[in-house]
C-alpha cells in the first residue's frame, strides 16, 4: 500500500513532515495537486498531521488506476451539490430552522432516515411547486470540482449513478447538466400545483441506495473493488460499505469512521488526483 496525499496547493513543508512522519522512502509527484509517498507506514498521528497541513490522504494498492474501476456512485445533498435541498425547500414556508435539525439529526445517524423524510416532507404541504425551480436556480450550486470530477470519470470510461434521498426534481435535472448516466430519488407528490407533503413509490434511504449499486454493479458485470461511492453522511454508509472504495466528502463523523479517504480540503475532484 501506497500512502497518496492531495491538495489544492500543497504545502511542500506539511508534505515533507508526513513523509518523515511515515517513514516514506521516496516523494514521488503524480498529478500538481497530488503526492504518493512510498513505502509509507501507518502511524497514530498521520491524520492530525495531514489536517494540519491542509492534505487529504488516502492509502491505496500499488499501480493501482483511475482506469480499474467502471462505476462510480455519488449523494447528491452535501455531496455533488453544497446545498440540502429539502432545508432551502422549508426556508420558503419559514421553517428552515426546524426542518434542519430534522436533517442534522439524520445525517449523524440519530435518527432513522425514513422517518426524518417523513416527517421533513410532511412540513412542506400547500407549497406551491414553484419553490422547487427557485431553490435550483438560486440557491444551489455544484461544490468545488464537481463537474471536473464527472468529466474526468467519464473521459476514463466509467459508467456514473447519481443517488440521492434527495428529490427527482434536482436529481433529473442534474442528470441532464452533468451527464450522468443514472439518477434515483425520491419523488414528491404534487395535486394542483402544490406539494401535498407526501412521497410517492420507493423511499430512497441508506439500504436503497446500495441496493442501486449493486443492481447496476451487477448488470454491468463488475466486481466490487471496480466501484466508487462518495457521500457525506450516516445514510451513505451501506452505500460505502458496498463499494470497493469509498469517499467522504466534508463527513459526518459516522461516515468517516467507514470510509477509504476523507476529502476535506480538496474539491470533489481531488478523487480524480489520487490516481493520476
Amino acid at each position: 500500500m501506497n500512502l497518496v496525499v492531495l491538495a489544492e496547493d500543497v504545502d511542500s513543508i506539511a508534505l515533507k513532515n508526513v513523509a518523515k512522519l511515515t517513514g516514506a522512502r521516496e516523494i514521488v509527484q503524480i498529478t500538481p495537486r497530488s503526492f504518493r509517498l512510498v513505502a509509507a507506514q501507518a502511524h497514530p498521528d498521520l491524520a492530525r498531521n495531514c489536517a494540519a497541513g491542509g492534505l487529504d490522504y488516502a492509502w491505496l494498492p500499488s499501480g493501482r488506476q483511475l482506469r480499474d474501476f467502471g462505476l462510480f456512485v455519488t449523494d447528491m445533498d452535501s455531496t455533488l451539490i453544497n446545498i440540502e435541498c429539502i432545508d432551502e425547500i422549508a426556508d420558503m414556508q419559514g421553517l428552515k430552522a426546524q426542518v434542519a435539525q430534522i436533517t442534522e439529526a439524520a445525517m449523524q445517524g440519530e435518527i432513522d432516515f425514513r422517518e426524518s423524510l417523513a416527517r421533513r416532507v410532511s412540513l412542506l404541504a400547500g407549497l406551491p411547486e414553484s419553490a422547487l425551480g427557485e431553490v435550483y436556480a438560486h440557491r444551489l450550486q455544484l461544490n468545488p470540482g464537481a463537474e471536473r470530477l464527472v468529466k474526468g470519470l467519464q473521459r476514463a470510461g466509467i459508467r456514473t449513478v447519481l443517488v440521492s434521498g434527495g428529490f427527482t426534481y434536482f436529481t433529473e435535472r442534474l442528470k441532464q447538466r452533468l451527464g450522468f448516466d443514472y439518477a434515483f430519488a425520491n419523488e414528491l407528490e404534487v395535486l394542483d400545483g402544490r406539494l401535498t407533503g407526501r412521497v410517492l413509490g420507493e423511499i430512497i434511504d441508506g439500504a436503497a441506495k446500495a441496493n442501486h449499486l449493486l443492481r447496476i454493479r451487477d448488470e454491468l458485470g463488475l466486481q466490487p473493488h471496480q466501484v466508487i461511492a462518495a457521500g457525506d453522511g450516516a445514510n451513505d454508509i451501506p452505500m460505502l460499505n458496498a463499494a470497493g472504495f469509498g469517499v467522504a466528502f466534508h463527513p459526518k463523523a459516522a461516515l468517516r469512521q467507514v470510509a477509504d479517504c476523507c476529502i476535506e480540503h480538496s474539491g470533489l475532484d481531488g478523487l480524480l488526483d489520487l490516481f493520476g
